[in-house]
């Protein structure tokens, strides 16, 4: 009930705290903390023989959200913003700790709270912790429950650990949608759709009380997709095969400690005071002494200069590749927060066309679509960059429908192989509260020049004539789409109609069938666009937007940078809460002018 409550009124408290911290303090103040914190020490140091840590609990998103600061406020009282780091940040970490003679091994820390990390994002962190491990530095890893997207990471370390009261979950993927039909009758909310597609499943949490056999047909497959490449990729770090990992998740699902051992699935079973000893073992530090190991976390590790110029390129050379990120929903006009603008995304990339300096550009695309207008408007400014100069479009965990849209004009696409992408298909979903409102004593009436002068109301029900209009919109549009990728990545319209349909394909699916171009991750991508241009080695690399916003300096300077508060487990009153304001938080980013989207599902969630 805490932590229900805490997520409750963060959202209020954060609106207080940031109107107060700007009339209080006013414009003096506010230059005075930016001084304090350039005043501060020159950052963290790397002591001998320190073991870097990893802590699981870390949602690795692929850029900082731009925040306003009542919206930074909401995030640091919610405790939302402390826990996350961006995936080139752990990338290049890891690869530059692999190198450092001061880090001695690598500590994988488990978690007790469920992570938001991408299926994509974790795919590129394990490459880089193998990588690591051929360094020949040892990984450890405990945790008291291991969950199984941890377990995807800690399968790379040459030593799991567990509690002794504690288990691994080995049981398969599962896909479980929260359906809101009856919650919106009983309110006396109506909902009319329009669509086009047969898998395009987005619209069902509001027509239906279950899934639609298509919907079923195109989960599964999805489901089979990256739980195969999941079982072929974690079974050779056990010395199991696929068909073992597949027989403890039939069988057994979830294992205590002595069963996990028993199955090859960890190694050890201790206490976290026995896996200090351990590390301590490789620290070269006493072991009787009541303290912690010599340690640095990733995050502070990261901020070291030394470590911020990996993968930078030559950092004297006058040619640039731009990294620019599109992560979030896709909504009309600017965006805000954890939101991709139809105008503002399009406005960085047209600078970056104008760029004379930017002879590549990686375009990294994680986002589920939305607004088909600003989806056309952010599509065609990376029509007229590509046009200029290559365009590589890396593809993170979701790339499909809308976000599928804005990269299809690229040079060349990369996805991981559990990259959740395809999605050709619109919709348009329309609400009226004429039941609540007449319910409640209210009602309407109106004077118009034309028929459709008042078709966007929402005090009644769309006639059939309205539908009818609307629908005639939403199949121009689908037919748009087809056109555009058929033109785009050289398929004949027969064969994009088949692959269509609103049907969401894993990445390895969608190499197959033409959606993109090949498997990698995004620093497969830089390589790309350095190749595409012809640089060899004389470029550097540039991230759009650059660095942390005012706003964030200033929250920083308030939360001091990193905590060291212990993560506690959300309880499952509060764990469903957070999932409703997820769901409720997407009907917000409906906001195209014409009521119209190509979406993903809203709730398609992996567990």
């Amino acid at each position: 009930m805490k932590d229900f409550l805490k997520y409750t009124f963060a959202s209020l408290l954060g609106n207080l705290l940031g109107l107060a911290l700007m009339v209080t303090m006013g414009v003096g103040g506010l230059i005075f903390l930016v001084m304090a914190a350039a005043t501060q020490d020159s950052g963290p140091q790397v002591k001998d023989k320190s073991v870097l840590v990893f802590d699981l609990s870390l949602n690795i998103t692929d850029a900082d959200p731009e925040y306003n600061t009542s919206e930074l406020f909401q995030k640091a009282l919610a405790e939302d913003s402390l826990n996350q780091i961006k995936l080139r940040t752990i990338l290049e970490g890891l690869e530059k700790a692999s190198q450092d003679d001061r880090i001695v091994g690598l500590y994988l820390k488990g978690t007790s709270n469920p992570t938001s990390t991408g299926l994509a994002n974790s795919t590129e962190v394990r490459q880089a912790l193998e990588k690591f491990k051929e360094s020949g530095k040892p990984i450890i890893a405990y945790d008291l429950d291991w969950t199984e997207p941890e377990y995807y990471l800690a399968s790379v370390a040459n030593t799991i650990v567990v509690n002794p009261l504690g288990s691994v979950e080995m049981n398969g993927l599962s896909s479980e949608i929260m359906f809101l039909t009856g919650a919106l009758e009983k309110f006396g909310i109506g909902v009319q759709v329009t669509r086009v597609g047969k898998y395009k499943s987005a619209v069902e949490p509001f027509l239906l009380k279950q899934m639609s056999s298509e919907n079923r047909e195109q989960t599964q497959k999805l489901l089979d997709d990256i739980w195969g490449k999941y079982i072929t990729t974690v079974s050779p770090s056990r010395q199991l095969n696929a068909s073992q990992l597949q027989q403890i998740a039939d069988g057994q699902g979830i294992l205590m400690a002595p069963e996990a051992v028993k199955s090859k699935l960890v190694d050890k079973v201790a206490h976290f005071d026995e896996v200090i000893v351990d590390l301590k073992k490789l620290t070269g530090e006493p072991e009787d002494e009541d303290k912690m190991f010599r340690q640095i976390s990733i995050n502070s590790y990261a901020k070291m200069p030394e470590v911020i110029k990996v993968n930078r390129g030559d950092v004297n050379s006058k040619n640039k590749i731009g990294i620019i990120y599109a992560e979030g929903s896709i909504v009309d006009g600017e965006g805000v927060g954890d939101q991709i603008g139809g105008d503002s995304l399009a406005k960085k990339l047209r600078k970056l066309r104008m760029d004379n300096e930017v002879k590549a550009v990686v375009l990294r695309v994680n986002s589920p679509g939305g607004s088909a207008t600003a989806s056309e408007i952010i599509g065609r400014e990376v029509e007229l960059l590509q046009a200029q100069k290559p365009v590589i479009v890396s593809m993170g965990n979701f790339a499909a429908s809308g976000g599928y849209w804005i990269s299809m004009a690229a040079s060349q696409i990369l996805a991981e192989a559990n990259t959740i992408t395809g999605s050709i298909g619109v919709f348009g979903v329309l609400f009226n509260i004429q039941d609540i409102a007449n319910e409640n004593g209210v009602t309407w009436d109106v004077v118009k020049t034309g028929r459709y002068a008042n078709i966007n109301t929402v005090s009644r029900p769309k006639t059939p004539e309205e539908l009818a209009r609307i629908q005639k919109v939403v199949d121009a549009i689908y037919e748009r789409f087809l056109t555009k990728v058929s033109e785009s990545r050289d398929l004949p319209k027969s064969k994009v109609v088949e692959i269509a349909q609103g049907r969401v394909w894993s990445g390895v699916q969608a190499e197959k069938i033409g959606l993109v171009d090949q498997i990698g991750g995004i620093q497969d991508a830089i390589a790309a666009a350095a190749e595409q241009a012809k640089l060899e080695d004389d470029w550097k690399l540039e991230e759009y937007p650059e660095g942390e916003t005012f706003e964030q300096q200033i929250l920083e300077t308030f939360i001091g940078g990193e905590s060291t508060q212990a993560s506690s487990t959300l309880d499952p009153i509060t764990l469903e809460f957070l999932k409703l304001r997820e769901e409720l938080a997407q009907l917000k980013a409906l906001n195209d002018p014409r009521g119209i989207y190509t979406r993903l599902p809203f709730n398609l969630q992996i567990d």
